[in-house]
């Protein structure tokens, strides 16, 4: 059965997308437990992915000073300057500008590991690099919104969700994760249980998707007409930031891995911690967090896409080498 999910894993996510959707719609009463209910189950999928990775060997991904390089400059450098021109032609309504600003500006620091994992990439370097994506959002966001905004608006928000969502999105799964592979390595319940949380990665991917979907949808279709504007500009962002984060990658002498786990960095964005931030807006922003759902909907169906396309636009160029030298060695003989 896993390893039947982990072969359909992209048609059993877009069947969970289906399930959240018809029962988000169906049943809206539904949508305020499951919203709480969001961070549990994504702490848990965390968890699972943490379990993959080799936690020992996590303090070597700061000498990775070319893959860090090429996350910063990707994040925040080539990030702040798409966000600014794809939103010119919504900057005169301020409701909007400050939701699309908020979750844009934002690189994700919590299933991005996940999608990176699924489609082959660096999960272990990225799961690295959160401490550093987390503390430089934490300190140009409220940069980006000034330059952006103006100095009002940034004295109107508070900052403290993001420690919050960084010690129960990435330390307690970590340390979970890092006391269950101590026990693994010593023990058969330790290795039993590891296993069977690994085996469970699909099924909680599942979840995940099916939650966030059901608990936001209706909302979103209930103001469908004012943040149908926001949809182009957020498919944008993402097409632009899978190219952006190929070239800089391959231009920063990156393995492939390493590669797929930049452009996954530039594409997607911290909407699930962003959000508390923008529901403690002042009221006239009551809009704002719907332009945050949104953009986590859309996001959604771009990740499962590239889980699907990204391992075959960036793909190891050994094996197309040694299938050359095997043609010449048949042509010699």
């Amino acid at each position: 059965m896993v390893a039947w999910l982990e072969k359909h894993q992209i048609w059993m996510y877009l069947f969970a997308l289906a399930i959240g959707g018809v029962l988000g719609l169906s049943a809206p009463g539904v949508g305020a437990p499951l919203e709480t209910a969001i961070n549990p189950v994504l702490g848990l999928l965390l968890y699972a992915t943490f379990l993959m990775v080799p936690l020992v060997r996590l303090g070597q991904g700061f000498k990775d000073f070319r893959f860090l390089g090429a996350l910063m400059v990707v994040n925040f450098v080539l990030v702040p300057v798409v966000v600014f021109l794809l939103t010119r032609f919504i900057a005169g309504d301020q409701v909007l500008l400050v939701g699309v600003l908020f979750v844009l500006l934002a690189p994700c620091i919590d299933y991005v590991i996940v999608f990176t994992h699924f489609a082959g990439g660096a999960s272990e370097r990225l799961l690295s690099a959160t401490p550093l994506l987390m503390i430089g959002q934490m300190f140009l966001l409220p940069v980006y919104l000034w330059l952006f905004v103006g100095t009002e608006f940034v004295r109107s928000v508070d900052f403290a969700p993001f420690l919050e969502a960084f010690g129960l999105l990435i330390l307690a799964p970590l340390c979970a994760a890092g006391l269950t592979q101590f026990a693994a390595a010593r023990t058969s319940w330790g290795k039993k249980l590891a296993d069977g949380v690994s085996a469970a990665m699909v099924p909680l991917m599942m979840a995940t998707l099916a939650i966030i979907v059901a608990s936001q949808i209706f909302k979103v279709t209930h103001q469908l007409g004012k943040l149908v504007v926001v949809v182009p500009l957020y498919v944008a962002f993402a097409m632009i930031m899978i190219a952006a984060g190929a070239v800089v990658s391959r231009a920063a002498g990156l393995g492939i891995a390493s590669q797929r786990a930049v452009v996954f960095s530039a594409v997607t964005r911290n909407s699930l911690v962003v959000l508390p931030l923008v529901l403690a807006l002042p009221a006239q922003f009551e809009l704002a967090p719907l332009v945050v759902v949104t953009q986590t909907l859309v996001e959604l169906c771009i990740m499962l896409v590239m889980i699907w396309a990204l391992p075959r636009i960036l793909k190891p160029q050994v094996a197309l080498g040694a299938r050359s030298q095997d043609s010449l060695r048949l042509l010699n003989d």
